[in-house]
């Protein structure tokens, strides 16, 4: 039985657990529900780059950012189903598109389906993040095929408005309820290392872990500091930019605990990450990563670099598609 009810007392006491013990409880979940030696490979394409609305304090696409990052159009459909082959050539199996919008207008819609019917056609898992969705724009994603649609919440509910102030956390779980309620899968996660409390990283997994159907994909960001953004400036140059690798390690391992048959993506970043630290996320239950030189704007650890890393370790890419997977674990 997968449990939705977690208390912030009992995923507390997870996260305070000695770190030994907290592993070994994360790896006996994982085991017991996932394949320990596989890790899925996914792509992000950044389809419509820069000028966002919101004031996401992370993010160097939105319009109160000192970035340098200019706005740019939808692109071309040919160029992602060029980015989507040599993406699936490389070994991923899912291909995810990000487009910087508070919301879709429905003008673009269309083009956006087209994107992905086109990539489905391909063999791969579709995923797209375009910022909030109304009810029709979610089935119409649904109809063109597309399989998971990623919005993050974030952080906790109470750090969340020293984050972002254009959209609340509300506003958040008001779009999952839309994309649950036209079938689709949901990927949600959020960012560690925003200057939040260990108190904040317990509400951020209890927000997710609370959900009355867990995301089926879960990625934990670690905050890239971007020079012209509010955090980015704010934390480049203190201790604070980098969480400590142990008290993300525990993040990921408390939530593979408490959402024990989602996969837990590590995301961005990861290039920062020496390859004992991402060893230790593989070990707490961490299965799936995002391969590439580049996540929407910032810089990945590249295709040949991961490819060694798993080498070393012995794991290998995941093969099967992960909703056949979890079909299984449920039955």
């Amino acid at each position: 039985m997968i449990r939705t009810d977690w208390t912030r007392a009992e995923i507390a006491y997870l996260f305070e657990l000695p770190f030994s013990e907290l592993m070994f409880r994360a790896a006996e979940t994982h085991r017991a529900n996932h394949a320990a030696g596989e890790v899925q490979l996914c792509t992000l394409l950044s389809i419509k780059t820069g000028g966002c609305p919101e004031d996401c304090g992370y993010c160097s696409q939105s319009v109160t950012a000192n970035s340098g990052l200019k706005a740019e159009k939808l692109i071309d459909i040919d160029a992602v189903l060029a980015a989507a082959a040599e993406a699936k050539a490389a070994g991923s199996q899912r291909f995810c598109m990000g487009a910087a919008w508070r919301e879709p207008k429905d003008r673009d819609m269309g083009a956006v389906c087209d994107m992905v019917a086109g990539v489905k056609a391909m063999g791969l898992e579709t995923c797209m993040t375009l910022g909030m969705l109304s009810g029709e724009q979610a089935r119409q994603l649904a109809d063109a095929g597309l399989d998971y649609y990623n919005h993050n919440i974030d952080t906790s509910p109470e750090h969340y408005r020293d984050i972002i102030t254009t959209r609340t956390f509300q506003e958040r779980l008001d779009t999952l309820a839309e994309v649950r309620g036209a079938g689709m899968a949901v990927c949600c996660g959020g960012i560690v290392g925003m200057g939040e409390t260990r108190e904040d990283r317990v509400g951020f997994v209890h927000a997710l872990a609370t959900l009355p159907r867990h995301p089926e994909s879960v990625p934990v960001n670690a905050l890239v500091p971007i020079r012209g953004t509010v955090l980015g400036d704010l934390l480049a140059d203190t201790p604070l930019a980098r969480i400590d690798d142990i008290e993300f390690v525990r993040t990921v391992a408390v939530a593979r605990i408490t959402m024990p048959h989602s996969m837990v993506r590590l995301s961005a970043g990861r290039e920062s990450m020496s390859e004992a630290t991402q060893a230790l996320c593989f070990m707490a239950g961490a299965n799936s990563i995002f391969t590439g030189d580049k996540l929407l704007t910032t810089a990945n650890a590249g295709d040949s670099k991961d490819a060694a890393l798993l080498a070393k370790l012995g794991m290998v890419p995941m093969t099967a598609p992960e909703p056949m997977r979890a079909m299984e674990v449920a039955e």
